[in-house]
């Protein structure tokens, strides 16, 4: 298959000092709409191997605070002290008391993907119901007034009722799938901004 050479981005991610090569993939969507801000508080949602942590933790320089969760172990072992990395699943009680205890954050990141089938129907209905918990999480007091997401869904039909939810709770909603995405993958982001007031 084509993931047995390592691509551009991948080579890029090794040498830049960065896990996976998903980095790029926050870079384009930061250049196109600046959705962190200096200083500001991050919730990174399924945040393993840590390329958009340390995307983000280089951006923040020392100012701010990165709160990843995700179901594997954090795979940085030294943490500065702005940044907190937890072993957690974000449908636990006990996790979205650990990450309410860390906020309320400015932005929320997700490039969480489910664990896959190999069967699309399968696959999108998973992305879906992890992107429903991750909204649901932005519709919480987790996300601050004014605040922005970006989240990852499976293309597969369900992304128009997730578009549609983002339209109520943000005033700008933008569907990108930035130039690092895989050819043969199916997977979108969709970024708000502005939370309003709910």
């Amino acid at each position: 298959m084509g993931r047995e050479k390592p691509d551009f981005y991948a080579l890029k991610a090794q040498k830049e000092g960065y896990p996976a090569r998903s980095v790029y993939k926050l870079e384009e969507i930061q250049q196109k709409f600046g959705v962190l801000k200096r200083g500001g508080r991050v919730l990174d949602v399924g945040s393993s191997p840590g390329s958009w942590s340390l995307f983000t933790l280089k951006f923040l320089k020392g100012a701010g605070f990165v709160c990843g969760v995700d179901l594997t172990a954090p795979t940085l072992t030294s943490f500065p002290p702005n940044a907190f990395f937890f072993q957690g699943d974000i449908f636990d009680a006990p996790t979205e008391a650990t990450l309410a205890a860390y906020g309320p954050y400015d932005t929320i990141l997700s490039d969480a993907a489910p664990l896959t089938t190999g069967n699309r129907t399968v696959d999108t209905g998973r992305s879906y119901n992890l992107c429903d918990r991750v909204l649901a999480l932005a519709e919480s007091p987790l996300l601050k007034h004014q605040g922005n997401l970006v989240i990852k869904i499976f293309q597969g039909g369900d992304e128009k009722i997730l578009g549609d939810r983002m339209r109520k709770l943000f005033t700008t909603v933008k569907a990108l799938r930035p130039q690092a995405v895989r050819k043969e993958s199916f997977e979108t982001y969709y970024i708000g901004m502005g939370k309003r007031n709910v």
